[in-house]
């Protein structure tokens, strides 16, 4: 079984492209949700190896997330998932611990060699 990735996005759309790429390339997808207290709450429960962690989010962002995440574990890695024009955004998960992150409209390869870097690939 390939490694646990939760996938944390508040478009449905976006949560199915992801999990098809990943599952296509052998990772596992434990999970979805789509703010960032949900995705917090599912990272506590399923304790997956990976996050995938979009920014702009109602109720919860992905940078408070992010933060709660690290907060709780401090190895966890998650990859932030944002549109092109959230530049102070990115800049500001990095800062908090971000992996690293990945812009839409994302491409497979890009998503896979960011999961393969984060897992020493």
């Amino acid at each position: 079984m390939g490694k646990k990735i939760l996938i944390v996005d508040d478009a449905p759309v976006v949560r199915l492209v992801l999990r098809n790429i990943l599952e296509s390339n052998g990772y596992e997808v434990v999970g979805e949700a789509s703010n960032g207290r949900e995705g917090f709450d599912q990272f506590k429960q399923l304790r997956p190896d990976l996050v995938t962690m979009d920014i702009v989010m109602p109720d919860v962002n992905g940078i408070e997330a992010l933060k709660s995440i690290l907060d709780f574990d401090k190895s966890a890695k998650v990859v932030m998932v944002t549109a092109i024009d959230q530049r102070n955004y990115l800049l500001e998960a990095i800062n908090a611990g971000a992996f690293d992150y990945i812009v839409k409209p994302f491409e497979d390869s890009r998503i896979i060699s960011t999961l393969k870097k984060a897992f020493g690939e």
